[in-house]
Order: structure tokens, then C-alpha cells, then sequence
């Protein structure tokens, strides 16, 4: 929701500077590349408006924050959902916990553990391991939980086979050390889950990353021309406030 924490930013001098989006290949598979500088980006994760009705569509959260003189400007899905839209995972948004830690297995992708967090704190953001995170206990202004992690300490998911034949649009998010850039990626094509860790493994070299879903995934990256536009809902949302032009 935006709350009392996004409309006090409308009051704020924001800076003009804005994620980074870009197209690579990797392996000769394609994908859009965004990264966040937690530093300089105001990084927010987006559920439900005033109304308490889902936002859904990246168009709702821009023409919400249009009311406050800010913009969103890169954007992607954070993570799964129930058929509501509600989060199947942890879920804070401007300090209020909307879905507790799941920490146990489960069916599908969510449940291939280990799963994990991302952490948004002022100036950071952090992918966590999800039994880390509870260890840990850090103070998220802002997360959500998905699964399965993609890198866990520089390492591969242990479940991931390089001879997958399961092919989908897969996006995810790796964090640097320092927790000063947030990486996102979504695949242009099919691709593996093996060869998306990899991604960011060997190619963003990031320690931690993790899975946000796969064929409903859709990033907003308006430098590129893309509009993430739909025909279906999404669930939990992350994007970039900006100030409008």
C-alpha cells in the first residue's frame, strides 16, 4: 500500500537519478537487466492502494504516485501469490507485516527449499536464505519471501540440473555483498532454472539471489520502451519511485 512512509517521500526532494535497464545475452539466451542502486533509488514494494484494493497492474501504482507528483519508473513482480493476489510468502510493506515467515517445505517452486527473503532496509537491500533470515531477524522497512533461491553464498540452488528440459520466463533478484545494488533480470526467452542462477552467478556475480516466478512475469522498464503491461493481475509488485518530470 502506499502509506504514511511513500506519502512523507512526496515531500522529500528525490533524486533524479533512476534504475539502470538494460538488454544482454548470456550463453546466447537474452535478458532485460535492472539494476537498483539502493544509495541513490527509492526502492518499494507495492500490494494494495488506499482502498485496500489490490493494485495489480503497474499502471495503478503509477497513476496513484501521479497523484503525489512521483512516477513508478522500473518495475517488476516480487514474488507468488494466491488466487486473491495475496502473498504466499512473507510480506512486509512499509513496516506492517502483512504474511508471517513460511519456513516450512511446500508444493511448487515456493516450496523447493531453500527458499528465501529480499530485505528492503534504508540504503540496502539484502536476499536472505529463509531460515537465515528468521536466524537474523533484520528490520525490514519493506520484504517479501519466494522461492526457490537462485544463489545461496555463491553457490547454486543444489536442486537446479543442467540438463533440465523445464523451460519457462523466469525473473528473479540478486543482492551485492555491501546490500548497495539490487539486480533484477527477466529471461527474453525460456530458460532453465539452472541456467538462470547462473545468470547470476557467473554473470552478475552476485553471492544471493532469488527466484520471483516465472511465466507471469513482467517487467516495466520505460527507458527501454516496455510497459509490463497485461492482461491478468499480478500480486506483490517492486518498483522505483521517482519524481515526476
Amino acid at each position: 500500500m502506499i502509506r504514511a512512509a511513500v506519502l512523507f517521500l512526496s515531500l522529500c526532494a528525490l533524486p533524479a537519478a533512476a534504475a539502470e535497464c538494460r538488454k544482454e545475452s548470456f550463453r546466447d539466451k537474452p535478458y532485460t537487466i535492472c539494476e537498483v542502486d539502493l544509495t541513490r533509488d527509492r526502492l518499494e514494494l507495492f500490494l494494495k492502494d488506499e482502498n485496500d484494493a489490490v493494485y495489480g497492474y503497474f499502471g495503478n501504482i503509477n497513476a496513484a504516485l501521479a497523484k503525489q507528483g512521483q512516477r513508478l519508473g522500473f518495475a517488476t513482480n516480487a514474488g507468488m501469490y494466491h488466487e486473491d493476489r495475496s502473498p504466499v510468502g512473507h510480506y512486509i510493506e512499509n513496516g506492517t507485516e502483512v504474511q508471517r515467515v513460511i519456513p516450512n517445505a511446500g508444493p511448487g517452486n515456493f516450496g523447493l527449499l531453500p527458499n528465501g527473503v529480499l530485505c528492503l532496509r534504508d540504503g540496502r537491500a539484502d536476499v536472505f536464505e529463509t531460515l537465515d533470515y528468521i536466524a537474523q531477524a533484520p528490520e525490514c522497512r519493506a520484504a517479501t519471501q519466494s522461492g526457490p533461491m537462485l544463489v545461496i553464498q555463491s553457490q547454486l540452488h543444489p536442486r537446479f540440473l543442467p540438463d533440465s528440459t523445464s523451460r519457462f520466463i523466469r525473473n528473479g533478484v540478486g543482492t551485492t555483498a555491501d546490500g548497495r545494488r539490487a539486480i533484477f533480470a527477466i529471461s527474453d526467452s525460456a530458460v532453465t532454472f539452472f541456467e538462470f542462477g547462473t545468470l547470476f552467478r557467473d554473470h552478475l556475480n552476485v553471492p544471493n539471489a532469488l527466484y520471483f516466478d516465472g511465466n507471469v512475469s513482467r517487467l516495466r522498464a520505460p527507458d527501454l520502451g516496455r510497459s509490463g503491461s497485461g492482461f491478468t493481475p499480478l500480486g506483490p509488485i517492486i518498483g522505483v519511485v521517482e519524481p515526476a518530470q
